[in-house]
Order: C-alpha cells, then structure tokens, then sequence
C-alpha cells in the first residue's frame, strides 16, 4: 500500500538521520528507530491479516498509526531542542516535500505512480532532503512524510472499521456461524422438549375418582424405592 511504502522511506530515513546525527547508544536513537521500525511492520502485518480479521487488522494499523505519532514528536523534539528551524506546513519547502507524488506522477506519460517504483526509486526521488547534510532538512523532510503517512493510515483505518461493521474478517465469520449454529441446535432441542412434552401428555392417565390428570413420581424409600407410580 501507499502508507507502507512511505514508512518505508520514512523508517530508513530515520535510521540514517539516527546513525549522522545522533549518539548511535543514546535513548533517543533507540526509541526512533523502533518507533519508525513500529510503523512499518505493524502497517504490513496488518494488511496481512486483513483477509482473517478485521478486528486484528485494525489493531495493528492503529499501532502502526501511534508508533509513527511519537516518531512525529521525537522529530518536533529534535529540533525545538537544538533551536532549529521547523518548516511551517505551507511553506515551499513543506509543499516540495509533500508534492512529489503530485509532480513524480504529472511527469510521466503513462500517470504511473510511485506505487510502481522500488524502494530504491522512491527513496532516490526524496534523497536531495534525506540525505541532506542540513541535520534540520532530514528532520524537516521526515515530518512531511510522517504526515503523509498518518493522513494515508487515517484512510486505511476509516476503510478497515466500514468493512468490520458491515461484514467482518474471516475469523469474526466464523465467529458468527458458530452463534448461528449455536442458536439453531437450541431452537431445535427446544422443539424437542417440546414436543415430548406433548407426548407426554398424551398418555397422562386421569384420577378415576376425580378425573385431573395424574402426577408421575417416584418411590424414594422402602424395596420399590426408585420405581414410578401415578
């Protein structure tokens, strides 16, 4: 999908910005790389496990959606902390970041997108900002990308609830014919009883001094205990 495929770009941007810029046995680094890390592999594992749960599914996106929200403000946090400039959303440098998709796709004849290219492609076309020497340009850069991707995740997620709703995966499927199955063995055994009831009291004798229907007990003491009377 288009949101894994910007994770990509953005979890090994954030590597190489980590191992330039940052103490590679700092805290920082850790959490960063495991933060983008999140927001890749929880984005696949969940498209993954869309064709058996839904209800799965939509918890890893949501992960892959918070993991990437925390590398967002480790990123704000890199360069408030260093008082280094952050790019304002509609800035020009915001906008080339974010049109590339626009302008990758306005430029080829066949409206090809960014979806068709390999990693390799895709990351070359955002390298003039991630492999800048500019440690506040990557910081910057991975923002936008960050936004991207959230904005991509949010369409993912909001698709994934609509199918939970309406139909569910594989597993809540199966989940649901077994409450069918369920409730028509209990249909059927209730019928049954039911109708042994009937039976039952089809053959009921009657009292011959009174005429009411006789009550079936049961001998509980004595050398009949255990046998039946009317």
């Amino acid at each position: 999908t288009a949101s894994f495929q910007t994770s990509t770009i953005i979890y090994d941007g954030t590597y190489w910005f980590c191992e330039r810029f940052l103490d590679p046995r700092s805290r920082m680094t850790d959490q960063m790389v495991q933060a983008a890390r999140s927001g890749r592999q929880n984005n696949a594992e969940g498209s993954r496990a869309a064709a058996t749960s839904s209800q799965t599914e939509l918890r890893l996106l949501n992960v892959a959606r918070a993991s990437l929200e925390e590398l967002l403000l480790d990123c704000e946090d890199f360069l408030r902390q260093r008082r280094l400039p952050q790019w304002a959303p509609d800035s020009p440098e915001a906008r080339a970041v974010r049109n590339v998709p626009q302008n990758y796709k306005k430029d080829r004849a066949d409206q090809s997108d960014l979806t068709d290219l390999t990693d390799r492609e895709r990351w070359a076309l955002y390298a003039p900002w991630l492999e800048s020497d500019d440690p506040a340009v990557r910081a910057n850069a991975l923002i936008c990308l960050i936004h991207q991707a959230n904005f991509l995740l949010d369409q993912q997620i909001a698709a994934a609830e609509a199918r939970f709703v309406e139909e569910g995966g594989y597993t809540e499927q199966l989940a649901t014919a077994r409450l069918a199955e369920r409730q028509r063995k209990r249909k059927r055994n209730d019928q049954t009883d039911q109708s042994d009831q009937s039976d039952q009291s089809d053959v009921t004798p009657q009292c011959p001094r009174c005429g009411s229907a006789m009550v079936l007990r049961t001998v509980k003491t004595g050398q009949n205990a255990g046998k039946q009377f009317w």
